[in-house]
């Protein structure tokens, strides 16, 4: 690379959005204006103003997926949502955590007067209104999710949950220092709060990747008819992103097949095997030792526990008396269906008898942000009967494991 030419492009960019990080690399041709911004400042929608109505740039990349553009420019978009294949291809996870980012985002929203995202938004409306082509440059948020999740350990994933579950129901506004940090920093690392600075895993999953990611679009978008291209990221990703497009010399596609793989799980559930394990075990001892009275009773200590405490958590999700009992009645065949948990069973039929209507998705983001609306809301109530009952269910295959051991040891 010229240094002079680099140097030259440096200023020019500085010049024209003087007061804002920008950084500038050449690469193939091609001379990358990126400017960071701040997802909640109005200086920052100015910048985008100012550089699209400069004329100087034949297309423009933000640091957005399609989902995440819909999101921004349509809030309805929920409405249009299939609850049942969701909760069919095992998505209620990921659902709840999309719930979660945009009650953390409306409460941004409604305590500093702009939108979060607000400049990103304001580069793909204005892009297209100049006939300038956009391009997407950041991965999928559910691709980003799932990688996640597949990197934490059980207990890394029970605080991920918690964390989410404590900035979703929280009634405070976002602290000052909180709102100085995302000014800094990327919205996904703001809204898993210090969780995310405390696993490396976590950081490297939401922001390193994603800078090699977007770095990657942005080679493989190269058009020669496009040699000035401006790209609005998070200014948490300016120094990442400028790294790699300067530096990355592995193939594009190579890298972006990396990057958006999520390996099937390979790994055995060895705890929840275990206690299947005894459990059964114990049982069938029972029946050999203490004959069909002991045996039954440890049948019933399992039926007990699994569909009582499935049952529970259903009932406090405030799920329908069908779904409470379909609940009970499959938590106790665990052993029968390993991959399918018993919450997708009653939160199916929570679906079929309470079907969410279309101010239900609506109300969605107001409603998320709420206990209260948690359960007010159709939506909400189904993704807590997933999780509840689930929740349940784990507890009884637990304390069945305890009370069988005790019998058997006693």
């Amino acid at each position: 690379m010229n240094d002079a030419m680099n140097d030259s492009s440096q200023h020019a960019g500085t010049e024209l959005l003087a007061g804002q990080p920008v950084r500038i690399v050449e690469r193939d041709g091609v001379r990358y204006t990126l400017l960071g911004t701040a997802h909640v400042s109005l200086a920052s929608v100015q910048a985008v103003e100012e550089a699209i109505g400069s004329g100087q740039f034949d297309a423009v990349a933000v640091e957005l997926d399609p989902q995440r553009l819909v999101a921004l420019t349509n809030p309805n978009a929920m409405a249009q949502l299939d609850l049942v294949e969701v909760i069919r291809k095992g998505r209620v996870a990921l659902f709840a955590a999309n719930l979660a980012l945009a009650a953390y985002q409306r409460r941004l929203a409604d305590q500093l007067g702009i939108e979060p995202g607000a400049e990103l938004k304001r580069a793909v409306t204005l892009a297209k209104e100049d006939d300038l082509p956009v391009h997407l440059i950041d991965r999928d948020v559910g691709l980003t999710f799932r990688r996640v999740s597949q990197r934490l350990g059980l207990f890394g994933k029970i605080k991920l949950i918690a964390g989410l579950g404590a900035g979703l129901f929280s009634s405070e506004d976002v602290g000052e220092d909180e709102i100085e940090k995302l000014k800094q920093g990327d919205m996904l690392e703001s809204s898993f709060g210090e969780f995310a600075k405390e696993s490396p895993a976590l950081y490297e999953t939401i922001i390193g990747e994603r800078d090699r990611y977007m770095a990657t679009r942005l080679r493989q978008e190269h058009d020669s008819a496009q040699r000035n291209v401006l790209a609005v990221v998070g200014a948490g990703h300016l120094a990442g992103l400028a790294r790699y497009l300067e530096t990355d010399n592995e193939p594009p596609a190579q890298v972006r097949e990396q990057l958006e793989s999520v390996p099937k799980k390979r790994n055995v559930p060895w705890i929840t095997l275990t206690i299947l394990a005894v459990v059964l075990a114990g049982i069938g001892i029972g029946f050999w030792k203490g004959g069909m009275n002991m045996g039954a009773q440890m049948l019933a200590i399992w039926a007990l526990y699994t569909g009582g405490l499935a049952g529970l958590g259903a009932l406090l999700a405030g799920s329908h008396p069908l779904s409470i009992l379909t609940a009970i009645a499959v938590a106790p065949f665990k052993p029968f269906r390993l991959s399918i948990p018993t919450g997708a069973f009653a939160a199916l039929v929570e679906t079929r008898l309470r079907k969410p209507t279309y101010q239900d998705f609506l109300q969605l983001r107001d409603d998320a942000q709420t206990l209260k609306g948690w359960y007010r809301n159709r939506v909400t109530r189904i993704t807590l009967t997933f999780m509840l009952t689930n929740l349940g269910s784990m507890l009884g295959l637990w304390l069945t494991g305890f009370s069988v051991y005790g019998k058997l040891a006693g």
